[in-house]
């Protein structure tokens, strides 16, 4: 073992951390919400190993393109553009210019879609995602409930380019096609609609973080004035496509907590219409059940 100028054996490993440290404040000072993960995971990416074995990487194997990497989230390119991939729940996506990213606020959406679906007494329950991007949901969905028939609709020709990738190999049948308009064929027969349409106010788009504003298509974020246009959409869509008893789950803003429930009325159909926190308990998705004749 090398060392040190004291005399101290010196550790053969060290130039990757001490370059993740250095990485970790220049993408703080920048403005990253996670600086110490993201270098970690840069760092991780680079170097194919997993973050918790950064340790392993000896100093000859260091790559300096990880200062590349580090350099583009510090313009604040989103972390899973460069690295390519995204987590979600238990899966590993493929993501990148032109998908909407999925956040980890959309997890509690599917959690309790899944536990709603686990709890209806259908043996094969029909599901349909719409506005899917990646496909995370639908993907989650068909996996952590096994016998059911999971549909994803996506507009975007880009968007669909990755959630082909993402569902192929699996029981989700994916559609190109408005959510507004999307399968007349499964009308009154869906157990469950589930979406995380767009939902950002056309006047808020200089509030909304780079990383989504300036990477994650427009299609996927902004929905008119209040941002309810397209929400207001799928509550028709919803209201077509389920059976009665059947069920809607749809995500939106935190500061829409209480407007979205307004739009899934009595009048229109519907009952037990609520909202829901996230983890960090703030409303985050309202549900509502079609009511039966």
């Amino acid at each position: 073992m090398q060392q040190s100028p004291g005399g101290r054996p010196r550790n053969p490993r060290t130039l990757l951390l001490a370059e993740v440290a250095q990485a970790t404040q220049r993408l703080a000072d920048a403005g990253v919400p996670s600086p110490r993960f993201d270098a970690e995971e840069l760092a991780a990416h680079v170097h194919g190993v997993k973050r918790g074995q950064l340790h392993t990487v000896p100093d000859a194997d260091f790559d300096a393109r990880y200062w590349e990497a580090v350099a583009r989230r510090e313009a604040r390119e989103p972390l899973q553009h460069i690295t390519g991939r995204a987590f979600f729940r238990y899966l590993e996506l493929h993501v990148g210019p032109g998908v909407f990213v999925p956040r980890p606020e959309t997890e509690s959406v599917v959690g309790w879609a899944i536990d709603a679906v686990r709890a209806m007494d259908v043996v094969e329950p029909l599901i349909v995602d719409l506005c899917t991007g990646s496909g995370a949901i639908a993907l989650a969905l068909a996996q952590e409930v096994p016998r059911s028939t999971v549909h994803a609709v996506e507009l975007s020709d880009q968007a669909l380019k990755y959630a082909r990738q993402n569902v192929e190999g699996s029981r989700v049948h994916l559609h190109q096609g408005d959510a507004l308009t999307a399968l007349p064929e499964l009308d009154g027969q869906v157990d469950l609609v589930v979406s995380n349409p767009p939902y950002i106010p056309l006047t808020e788009w200089e509030y909304v973080a780079p990383e989504a504003r300036d990477h994650d298509p427009e299609l996927a974020l902004f929905s008119g004035e209040d941002g309810l246009d397209t929400i207001r959409g799928i509550e028709r869509t919803a209201h077509r496509l389920l059976r009665p008893g059947g069920l809607v789950v749809i995500e939106h803003a935190d500061t829409q907590g209480g407007q979205v429930p307004w739009i899934f009325t009595e009048e229109r159909g519907w009952a037990d219409a609520a909202d829901h926190p996230d983890l960090n308990n703030r409303p985050r998705f309202a549900t509502a059940r079609r009511a039966t004749p």
